[in-house]
């Protein structure tokens, strides 16, 4: 077997908190649903896990928790959003043969109706919650990449986050009034809380790895060359936040109503970057070089 196909495997691990509740499953005679539930989870992020391997993305764990699962990649936005929709949306996929595997099972009388029951629940209830609109769910990876597409890396990345502020809480009164006592969404909607809440606390950050990815990563996965309009008098650090996905962009700078000699967007990134010109005018940038 290839070895990065070896190296996913040794990347899974489980939270400490959930081999607590594995012992706690076997002294309530639990375990077998808490089983169940810890395959569908696993199969679920093995599928992001292996598509993400096929595009040769950097995986840094995948962690198993007591309520989920998370597959952490080290990409920071800087891969084609074709590859991405296929990531996010393997995970997802895996809930279709599962459903039907664990059918054949029950026809084989492998598993009892009790048992397929319960399967089907979990597996439904695990596909159906990962696709909520929802970041840092699958829903809400897949309402980032819609907006990318329209947007700059900044712009959707932030509007992501809103709208995914205001899911939570259409999700959270809606089961407050349906079933105010199930323990279950309760900490599932208090994780996604801290989620969203810490990701909106670093976006700054999360946008400046994506600018410093973008100066020292590939460059070998760039579908098109953008062209961005703007006055020698923006300041860098904003046309820093027009940049989009996908594509590699030319600074066309405009003098009055003349344009300018084309910026390479590498030479505003090393200006920032490596010569820490961080407030200075794009016109100043262009009359440097």
């Amino acid at each position: 077997m290839n070895n990065k196909w070896l190296r996913l495997f040794q990347k899974i691990h489980i939270h400490p908190i959930f081999w607590l509740m594995i012992g706690l499953a076997i002294l309530t005679a639990n375990f077998w649903e808490l089983l169940i539930l810890f395959i569908i989870v696993l199969v679920h992020e093995l599928g992001h896990s292996l598509a993400a391997t096929y595009f040769s993305w950097r995986i840094k764990q995948v962690l198993i928790l007591p309520f989920g699962g998370v597959a952490e990649m080290e990409e920071h936005g800087n891969r084609p959003l074709k590859e991405e929709l296929i990531v996010t949306l393997a995970g997802p996929l895996q809930h279709i043969w599962l459903a039907a595997a664990g059918y054949l099972l029950y026809k084989m009388n492998i598993l009892s109706p009790e048992m397929w029951e319960l399967f089907f629940s979990f597996n439904l209830m695990i596909f159906l919650v990962n696709l909520l609109p929802i970041w840092p769910l699958d829903g809400g990876r897949l309402m980032s990449i819609a907006l990318s597409k329209f947007s700059s890396f900044a712009t959707s990345h932030e509007r992501t986050l809103k709208y995914s502020f205001v899911s939570l809480g259409v999700f959270f009164l809606v089961y407050l009034v349906i079933d105010p006592l199930h323990l279950n969404m309760w900490i599932i909607s208090l994780f996604l809380f801290y989620s969203l809440f810490s990701e909106w606390k670093q976006r700054h950050f999360v946008f400046i790895r994506f600018l410093l990815e973008r100066y020292y990563g590939k460059t070998n996965s760039v579908s098109k060359i953008t062209p961005i309009i703007v006055d020698e008098t923006e300041k860098i650090h904003q046309v820093l936040q027009r940049f989009k996905r996908d594509c590699k962009h030319s600074i066309i700078v405009m003098k009055g109503n003349k344009k300018q000699a084309p910026l390479d967007e590498n030479e505003l990134l090393h200006a920032y970057f490596k010569e820490k010109l961080t407030t200075i005018d794009i016109g100043d940038i262009l009359y440097s070089y």
